[in-house]
C-alpha cells in the first residue's frame, strides 16, 4: 500500500485490538462512546507529516472487522486489509465528508487493497495430493483472529 502511494520510505504503526480498547480510544479522542472498526491517528495533528516519514497509527478492531466480514460475506483478511487502507488514507490527508470525496476515497481504498493483494507472495506448499497455493498473510490473520477472540476485557 505504501508503494502504491509512493511512500515506500514512510512508516506507520498498525494496532490490531479488541472492541473494548477501540471504544476507549473512540470515546477519548472522538467523543463517541462506542466501538468502531478503524481509527487513524496522524503523527502530526492538522496537516499530515509526510516529510518526516512517520505517518502515524492505524488501529483496527478485529472483533468488529470479523462481524463486518461475516455480514459482507468475505474473509476476515479482506476486511482488515480494507480497514487498513481506509485508515492509511486518513493518515495521508484523505477524508470522506462529501459524497464525491466518499466515492473517490472508496475507489482509492479498492486500489490499495488490490496493490496489497498483489504484493502477497503466493508460494507452493507440498502436500500428499499435489501442490497447494497458500497465502502466509491469510494464515497469520486466522491466527490473530483466534488469539483475540476470547480475551477477557480489561
Amino acid at each position: 500500500m505504501l508503494r502504491a502511494l509512493q511512500l515506500e520510505d514512510s512508516e506507520l504503526s498498525v494496532v490490531l485490538t479488541g472492541d473494548d480498547q477501540i471504544q476507549d480510544m473512540n470515546r477519548i479522542y472522538r467523543k463517541k462512546d462506542r466501538p468502531t472498526d478503524v481509527l487513524a491517528f496522524a503523527q502530526g495533528e492538522g496537516e499530515p507529516s509526510l516529510a518526516a516519514g512517520l505517518l502515524g497509527d492505524v488501529v483496527v478492531s478485529v472483533p468488529t472487522a470479523r462481524r463486518q466480514a461475516r455480514a459482507r460475506g468475505r474473509p476476515l483478511l479482506a476486511e482488515v486489509t480494507m480497514l487498513l487502507a481506509h485508515g492509511l488514507l486518513h493518515l495521508v490527508g484523505w477524508d470522506h465528508e462529501t459524497a464525491a470525496k466518499d466515492r473517490r476515497m472508496r475507489r482509492e481504498v479498492q486500489r490499495l487493497c488490490r496493490a496489497a493483494d498483489a504484493a502477497v507472495p503466493v508460494r507452493t506448499a507440498p502436500s500428499g495430493r499435489g501442490a497447494a497455493r497458500t497465502r502466509p498473510r491469510a494464515r497469520a490473520m486466522r491466527e490473530i483472529g483466534r488469539n483475540t477472540q476470547h480475551r477477557p476485557a480489561r
